[in-house]
């Protein structure tokens, strides 16, 4: 299926990105370099119920339902069927869960239920929400709101994790790292435009190139997706870890010396 994917997607690709496309594009409009960077840094607003967003919130909202109806189809059709020797996709599917899991089992051993369950949902946001560039659709992250946004969510999460297993104290200890969340925030988004930037870099200046512009678009695209997904979870697993370890209180040393009498 992955395999499947892969092939439409460049397919897909190679048809919204031809070399004579671009041509005319940038031959009608004569668009400088500058121009061409400063339009994926900040693209025209799209209408929302009579709001102007960025056009990332659409992709946002496509990944999403994308992503939970899949879910529901897998909970409803798939998941009732899996047995004891899995098939190829149950395979698949077990391997996903596991590695996201591992993940959060390795970096907080004792406590790690929510968090595995955190790294899946987030890793296949982040993944698919820049895998979609390969569909012509802006990626999700790409838009700093979208990183703020996710951001927050990882840093609620490590934040109910310190007041849940430390109390008050675990709570006050995870408010005062209060530069996680902007760091966090920034390391994605500047990653997620960076990338983007070097994808319209490559067309731009081998827009007469069939090849080359596609195999760097599909390959860069799906490397910077699989690193970023790693990277946050990865992150993300190891503050929760620190703030959901427990921390015995010190006991009193007794004295032991002898009284004089």
């Amino acid at each position: 299926m992955l395999i499947y994917i892969l092939l439409g997607a460049i397919i897909d690709y190679s048809f919204k990105r031809s070399p004579q496309k671009m041509s005319i594009l940038l031959a009608t409009e004569g668009k400088t370099l500058g121009e061409v960077m400063k339009e994926a840094v900040l693209p025209e607003d799209v209408n929302f119920l009579g709001l102007g967003v960025n056009p990332s919130f659409y992709s946002a909202l496509i990944v999403t339902g994308v992503l939970l109806f899949a879910a529901l189809i897998l909970r409803i059709f798939v998941i009732p069927k899996f047995k004891t020797v899995p098939g190829k996709f149950q395979a698949i599917l077990e391997w996903i869960v596991s590695f996201f899991s591992g993940i959060a089992s390795d970096n907080s051993p004792q406590r790690n239920e929510y968090l595995g369950a955190f790294n899946f949902s987030a890793g296949l946001y982040i993944f698919f929400g820049t895998m979609i560039e390969l569909v012509g659709i802006r990626a999700v992250l790409v838009d700093i709101n979208g990183a703020i946004a996710l951001a927050l969510c990882a840093f609620g999460s490590i934040m109910i994790a310190g007041l849940r297993f430390n109390g008050a104290k675990g709570l006050l200890g995870t408010l005062k790292d209060f530069s996680l969340p902007l760091s966090m925030t920034f390391r994605l988004y500047g990653n997620m435009l960076s990338g983007l930037l070097v994808t319209d870099l490559v067309y731009f200046y081998l827009a007469t190139s069939f090849v080359v512009p596609v195999i760097v678009g599909v390959l860069f695209t799906g490397l910077h997706a699989v690193i970023q997904t790693f990277i946050f979870v990865t992150l993300t697993s190891m503050f929760f870890g620190e703030a959901a370890e427990h921390h015995e209180k010190k006991k009193k040393k007794k004295n032991k010396e002898a009284t004089a009498h």
